[in-house]
């Protein structure tokens, strides 16, 4: 009797793993380019959206700061990540992810780096930055408000800590809210940061200005890990790319005007800022 009742337990608790498996989560990660609770608010509905033309639960996941977002990219905890240019070409190389899209914003799937600065300031030129402090967005994995603004600096001669002091803010809205209260000389950040509403909301943004913005590459992509079964890969990207069409409710929270097909083709030119700043060659 006991013998039975083992077996039928044992079966129970295999069965019950089964299921577990069956009902893994698709982990999407987004990495904190907004605060946390914003970026949940904006995301979820696409989370949801994938989880029903997919037939299986996504879960949302937004680290609270980029060195925590980052780690879990290295140790290949998200299935599909948001995230940006350079963290893309990191994880391609070390942790072989994939992109299957970028975003479009404000109808244009291209951006640049931008330098920017309060009217009143009297800078008129990059190197009037000579002796400043410039108070970049994120960290030095940043790609548009550290990599590309950095590479708006070297161009104009001017190297980080000899001719200008370097700090950074928790995000790029930060950054720019912190120079229009003269936390510093310019911000670092991409170039449509003054349309964001979250920065609009907080300063009079007519007051600010782009003193300058470097060239133009690729929009923020999003990848899938590089195991994921290619039919898996392209039905996410179907939906995404599909969601004018389909739902473009979705776009519309997620703050983007389309998401766009792209390949690892479609990041030459930020290979070629990367490489000009850092000397990486990705």
């Amino acid at each position: 009797m006991q013998f039975r009742t083992l077996i039928a337990i044992t079966g129970t608790i295999i069965t019950l793993m089964g299921s577990c498996v069956a009902l893994a989560d698709l982990k999407m990660g987004v990495f904190p380019r907004r605060p946390v609770a914003v970026t949940h608010k904006f995301f979820k509905p696409l989370a949801e959206k994938l989880s029903q033309e997919l037939g299986e639960p996504v879960q949302l996941f937004v680290a609270k700061d980029f060195k925590s977002f980052w780690q879990k990219v290295e140790n290949k905890e998200y299935d599909l990540v948001h995230y940006n240019q350079y963290h893309y070409l990191l994880s391609q190389k070390s942790q072989g992810y994939k992109v299957i899209a970028v975003n479009e914003e404000f109808g244009s799937s291209q951006i640049s780096g931008a330098l920017s600065v309060r009217k009143d300031s009297g800078f008129g030129a990059v190197t009037d930055l000579k002796g400043k402090t410039i108070l970049f967005g994120g960290g030095k994995k940043a790609m548009g408000s550290y990599i590309a603004v950095t590479a708006i600096l070297k161009s104009n001669g001017l190297e980080a800590e000899k001719d200008y002091q370097v700090k950074f803010a928790k995000n790029p809205p930060s950054a720019v809210i912190g120079v229009f209260n003269k936390a510093a000389a310019a911000a670092g950040s991409g170039d449509v940061i003054l349309k964001v509403g979250a920065v609009k909301k907080k300063i009079d943004v007519s007051q600010m200005t782009i003193l300058a913005n470097s060239e133009k590459f690729i929009h923020l992509p999003w990848a899938v890990k590089g195991d994921m079964p290619a039919d898996k890969a392209d039905k996410i990207a179907a939906v995404m790319t599909g969601l004018k069409a389909s739902d473009p409710a979705v776009l519309k929270s997620a703050k983007v005007t389309n998401f766009v097909a792209a390949s690892d083709a479609d990041f030459v030119k930020v290979r070629e800022i990367v490489k000009y700043v850092t000397g990486e060659e990705l």
